[in-house]
């Protein structure tokens, strides 16, 4: 049964993304910083950027979650599958997600907020590939 209403679903999920998204940025923030890379400044200031915005987005999220009661807890993780418990003002809710959706949903808000950092006026594309 669904407890959560369609609204504070997709907050969560988009907060629980976002922040797995802010962890790939900083992984990749600190391979760049460690790497072998030629010139690394423009990679680490456009990543820097990214990391600020999501950041940013991140904690009007959970500001908004605050005020709703809205928590995410993660609670385990198999070959295929990880399962987070969604608890909205004393309901809770179980959602499993697969691993590779997992994947394409942060892949997705990197592409965001590398649009948004490199394309500040103009949001409508799907790929990085599109920005031009």
């Amino acid at each position: 049964m669904r407890y959560l209403s369609e609204e504070d679903q997709e907050l969560a999920s988009r907060y629980l993304f976002l922040s797995m998204a802010l962890t790939v940025i900083s992984q990749d923030i600190q391979s760049i910083e460690s790497g072998n890379f030629k010139i690394k400044e423009p990679y680490l200031e456009l990543l820097r950027k990214m990391e600020h915005k999501g950041k940013v987005e991140r904690q009007n999220l959970r500001q908004i979650m605050k005020n709703k009661q809205l928590q995410v807890i993660y609670l385990n993780k198999n070959e295929s599958f990880c399962s987070y418990l969604f608890v909205s003002q004393g309901y809770e809710e179980k959602r499993n997600y697969f691993i590779p959706a997992i994947r394409k949903n942060v892949e997705n808000i990197v592409y965001e907020l590398m649009r948004k950092v490199l394309n500040p006026g103009n949001h409508s594309y799907n790929r990085l590939e599109d920005v031009q």
